[in-house]
């Protein structure tokens, strides 16, 4: 009888332990600047940065890397680039990967390259999208969901928000300023929302030094919600200092063909920061650690060229590959989501086919991007004070296109606005009038 005890609740826990480590899974996030991928400037051309070769290249690190997030900076500012990459590389033996909306509103002389997500379509729906405008670039915000195995009847899974940033390049006084300003436009952005939860800010920083003001607004912002962390806590003069040489980013070359930076691996010029929900795993998802490394470094190659050594950690194929599609390396790291998978053969739960994203902060123009799959394409559209008093209304017929709302004679503040549909179906949005 004691036996039969035993064995019983050895099966109760046995089953427990293998309930729960089908309840975890492993999200994959990849952080790479491209190096004008589908662009031709004066000094990349399609001679020396051709974008089959770029293709090939790239096809080898994705290959290897797999990732279920791949976010981008330096993507060639043409939507059909962003469909190239997908279905050229991404998806030549699947047809799991999606991207977000390209969007390039900041319309500045840098405007010629852009911000991009990828994602895995089988493990992650993208739910919401917006873009906070700069005087150089975009800052776009990608809000996921992970497809869990009871989405359809609890409605419950877990969020990650990727925010991707390409900064301001240079080491003069206006340029570190330029930096340090995109930042606190974003940062005054999602405190005026009030964002919180698991958010990475990632991308190409070209930051010298954690003193920098942009840095410096990231990690140490008023707001403790959306404060971020380095998971890997190198906080320090990364440029030119052989002391973090394990995470420099920039330059994969010394010399080149006229397209990549030279001067070898000196700066640490890339980087995936996390909220604390993230690296505490306080909300279904959480920060793997030792997970987070530029894929190809191991330390050896300061102030060289990333095929300057044989002390390898990654297969020779792919360190060709990096060193021929980019100056820069890319950023991974893994995430844990406490959440059972859905099955493949499953649909994931649509959460709403009624939405639109608009730019902040707000000049002159209000632009409106509205996604409909209703058969009413009728809309209202309002734009309401911060004290309930309605300002504009407008009813729009809309086909899944931009509206611009000219709102030069508004006054500055926070205020919203709110579409609603033929159905009835409402979303309302923040923004800020400057």
């Amino acid at each position: 009888m004691k036996n039969a005890t035993l064995k019983f609740y050895l099966i109760i826990a046995l089953l427990f332990i293998i309930t729960n480590l089908n309840a975890q899974d492993t999200i994959k996030v990849m952080q790479y600047n491209l190096l004008y991928y589908g662009w031709n400037t004066g000094w990349c051309t399609s001679e020396n940065n051709n974008i089959s070769d770029k293709d090939g290249y790239l096809k080898k690190i994705v290959g290897y890397v797999k990732p279920d997030i791949f976010t981008v900076n330096e993507m060639g500012a043409k939507s059909s680039n962003i469909d190239h990459l997908q279905n050229s590389v991404l998806n030549v033996n699947t047809n799991k990967y999606k991207h977000a909306t390209y969007t390039n509103y900041s319309n500045s002389s840098y405007s010629s390259i852009v911000n991009m997500l990828y994602y895995n379509s089988e493990k992650l729906t993208l739910a919401h999208e917006d873009v906070v405008t700069t005087s150089i670039r975009d800052i776009n915000i990608y809000k996921l969901y992970y497809n869990s195995s009871d989405l359809s009847t609890k409605r419950d899974t877990a969020y990650i928000t990727c925010i991707v940033a390409h900064l301001k390049a240079g080491s003069d006084d206006d340029e570190v300023k330029k930096r340090g300003v995109m930042v606190q436009t974003l940062m005054d952005y999602l405190n005026d929302i009030n964002y919180s939860g698991n958010i990475l800010v990632m991308g190409d920083f070209n930051l010298y030094k954690s003193t920098e003001p942009a840095f410096q607004t990231l990690i140490n912002y008023s707001n403790p919600e959306i404060r971020f962390h380095d998971p890997i806590n190198q906080i320090g003069s990364w440029h030119n200092n052989s002391y973090y040489s394990n995470y420099h980013t920039q330059s994969t070359h010394t010399s080149g063909c006229g397209c990549p930076s030279t001067g070898g691996m000196d700066d640490r010029f890339d980087y995936i920061l996390m909220t604390k929900p993230v690296i505490d795993g306080t909300d279904k998802i959480q920060y793997i650690n030792g997970s987070y490394h530029a894929l190809g470094q191991n330390g050896t190659f300061f102030n060289n060229s990333l095929l300057s050594s044989t002390s390898r950690t990654i297969p020779d194929s792919v360190v060709n590959a990096l060193y021929n599609m980019s100056d820069h390396l890319p950023i991974i790291t893994d995430l844990s989501v406490n959440q059972t998978h859905v099955s493949i053969k499953k649909k994931p739960l649509k959460i709403n086919s009624f939405d639109f994203k608009l730019t902040n902060p707000v000049y002159d123009n209000l632009k409106l991007s509205v996604f409909n799959s209703s058969n009413s394409k009728k809309i209202n559209v309002s734009i309401i004070s911060i004290l309930g008093k309605t300002i504009f209304s407008k009813n729009y017929l809309s086909d899944n296109e931009t509206i611009t709302l000219p709102v030069n004679s508004i006054q500055s503040g926070i205020y919203f606005v709110k579409v609603v549909d033929g159905e009835k179906r409402c979303v309302v949005k923040k923004f800020i009038k400057k």
